[in-house]
């Protein structure tokens, strides 16, 4: 399989742990960051066909609730990613 390089670096593509139910549904169950470590989804809020405007691309938008805090999960064509938060310097 050739791996795909993408030029933004706000696009993070993740390992995702998600359960297929017999009716189609998809939904992520935890997430692997870039550094390693893994992450539960504690709820999914939302799902949802939108676009990320942070770091491009467009898919199904899963909006979770992981350590109290809302995050996005993107399923996107055959791959899921988050948007990376962009730090500024002071």
């Amino acid at each position: 399989m050739i791996e795909r390089r993408y030029e933004n670096d706000l696009k993070v593509y993740v390992k995702v742990e998600a359960l297929f139910y017999p009716d189609g549904r998809l939904m992520p169950l935890a997430f692997w960051w870039e550094d390693g470590r893994r992450y539960s989804v504690d709820r999914v809020t939302e799902v949802c066909r939108a676009a990320s405007l942070k770091a491009g691309g467009i898919g199904i938008r899963y909006t979770c609730t992981v350590l109290g805090r809302q995050t996005f999960l993107f399923y996107e064509e055959d791959r899921w990613f988050m948007e990376r938060v962009r730090v500024l310097d002071h």
